[in-house]
């Protein structure tokens, strides 16, 4: 059996040959004061900012790399036996885990033995960008020009492909959770209210856009008054929110034109030919594409499913592994 795995920061996604992407949850374990596991996944999201003293709603990855090895190969552990729950197996499964384009060597081994600790037979590695753009069903194996930005929950990797391999990248520290950040940063400074990140998140959902909207849409947010020190509720407005997102905006923005300053004047022609694909969660907020075009001056469209692309690149690669083998790190 084999196994992709699309080890995010914000989510876990598991994809299985043969049956396609059969686990997508929160990476978030919850841990007792004994260390034991509570919860993982959603059951442990739902709990975040919400435990006793007695419980920690963690998430065991910060900025695409492994923060808490014991945690993070529980929580593998976890995901590998729900995401191959009822199918025959006969020995441990071959496990392909995506980790960011800037992973350093550390990084990687971290991630190698806790998949390999987590039930793994052999365990590879395939960076992000790799395998968004397979997931996105780009045209990398020619020898043309192809530009990924794949906003995830802890890292943007931005990444030119071409002939199966990654030509320039970079891999920014800005992505969701900044958004997130951000967003709760702004109502702590001008309402002095103090909101939790899934309230934050929840605001990007609903009303977030990275330009402002021509209707305007609004929103109320409850959280704790710095001041008084009790419950209070304001209205927000989708401008407020993309001011508020000003600057994890223009640090991506700065990443993206980084990448297309590095790469080489025939591959940029085919990359304004083409146009730059986005893929990942952030990719869902409103008018990043247009933003990116705005700036860039390079047409650029958001990918069929963002959120599954890294998790599908994943199977994919291990399906056609000896067509991707460059561009997969074994354990040896």
């Amino acid at each position: 059996m084999k196994i992709g795995i699309d080890l995010g920061t914000a989510n876990v996604l598991v994809f299985v040959q043969g049956s396609g992407i059969t686990v997508r949850e929160p990476s978030v374990v919850a841990i007792n004061e004994k260390d034991q596991i509570v919860a993982v996944g959603q059951e442990a999201k739902d709990m975040l900012g919400r435990t006793p003293g007695s419980i920690s709603a963690i998430r065991p990855l910060r900025d695409g790399v492994i923060a808490d090895y014991v945690v993070t190969e529980a929580m593998l552990r976890y995901f590998i036996k729900k995401g191959t729950a009822g199918r025959i197996s006969l020995g441990r499964p071959d496990v392909l885990v995506s980790v960011p384009a800037g992973s350093t060597s550390v990084e990687k081994r971290y991630v190698l033995d806790a998949a390999r600790q987590a039930g793994a037979g052999k365990a590879y590695l395939i960076e992000e960008p790799m395998a968004a753009a397979i997931g996105a069903e780009l045209p990398i194996s020619g020898p043309s020009g192809n530009m990924i930005v794949n906003i995830g929950g802890g890292t943007a990797e931005i990444a030119v492909l071409s002939l199966s391999d990654i030509v320039v990248s970079k891999s920014a520290r800005v992505g969701g959770n900044r958004m997130d950040e951000a967003i709760a940063l702004y109502i702590r400074r001008k309402y002095n209210l103090m909101i939790g990140d899934r309230t934050a998140e929840q605001v990007k959902f609903e009303i977030g856009s990275a330009l402002p909207l021509e209707d305007e849409l609004t929103m109320m947010v409850k959280g704790r008054d710095m001041i008084a020190g009790l419950p209070r509720e304001i209205k927000i407005t989708s401008t407020e929110v993309t001011e508020g997102l000003e600057v994890p905006l223009r640090n991506l923005l700065d990443a993206i034109r980084s990448v297309l300053e590095q790469t080489p004047p025939e591959l940029s022609a085919d990359i304004i030919d083409k146009g730059i694909v986005l893929s990942g969660g952030g990719a869902l907020l409103r008018n990043m594409d247009r933003l990116v075009t705005a700036v860039t001056g390079v047409a650029c469209h958001v990918a069929t499913d963002p959120l599954s692309c890294v998790a599908k690149g994943t199977g994919i690669a291990l399906e056609h592994f000896d067509v991707f083998a460059k561009s997969i790190t074994s354990e040896a």
